[in-house]
């Protein structure tokens, strides 16, 4: 054992270093955020609570029932079932679902969503199980007014006007399509 090391060992140098630490953060601000009174900030875009968007006019919901949703989706947690031309129950397992963003993509009526709603824990496994209404009302809820359609401007690509010629676009003959 070398003379430094024995110092150290006597004297608790170690322990008094991690003291004074403590001791100069002791009077600082806190970083801990008291959590139902404050929350942090959302990030855009943030991929949360299902829900089923729509119409603006009717009120009816935007899904017909094509099943691109449920076919794209990695876990298998989507369910589409039809009668007579119209969805007659649309179901997520909230707890197999990975919030990949697949279903939204794939939906060519934006008719899912994924919500910024994260305060959805619950004690139960079934409800947790989502069903057509808990979906619509979900819109209801956490897309009010065209808070839903600026969503799908913001987030989601490409929408129909990706697809349009650009301005500066030289065309022949001055045709614009």
């Amino acid at each position: 054992m070398t003379f430094k090391k024995f110092i150290k060992t006597v004297t608790f140098i170690e322990i008094l270093k991690g003291m004074a630490l403590t001791l100069s953060r002791f009077f600082s601000r806190s970083v801990t955020i008291q959590y139902p009174d404050e929350r942090r900030p959302i990030a855009p875009g943030f991929r949360g609570q299902h829900a089923l968007a729509k119409h603006p006019q009717t009120g009816e919901a935007k899904c017909v029932g094509c099943g691109l949703c449920a076919t794209i989706c990695p876990s298998q947690c989507i369910h589409v079932f039809r009668e007579k031309g119209k969805v007659s129950r649309y179901e997520i397992e909230v707890l197999r679902c990975i919030y990949c963003g697949f279903c939204v993509e794939a939906c060519p009526y934006g008719a899912v969503v994924l919500t910024e709603n994260y305060e959805y824990s619950d004690y139960s496994k079934e409800n947790l199980y989502m069903t057509k209404e808990k979906l619509l009302s979900n819109w209801d809820k956490y897309m009010p007014g065209n808070k839903g359609e600026e969503y799908f401007k913001r987030f989601w690509r490409p929408m129909s006007g990706d697809f349009e010629t650009p301005s500066q676009q030289p065309m022949f003959r001055g045709k614009r399509s």
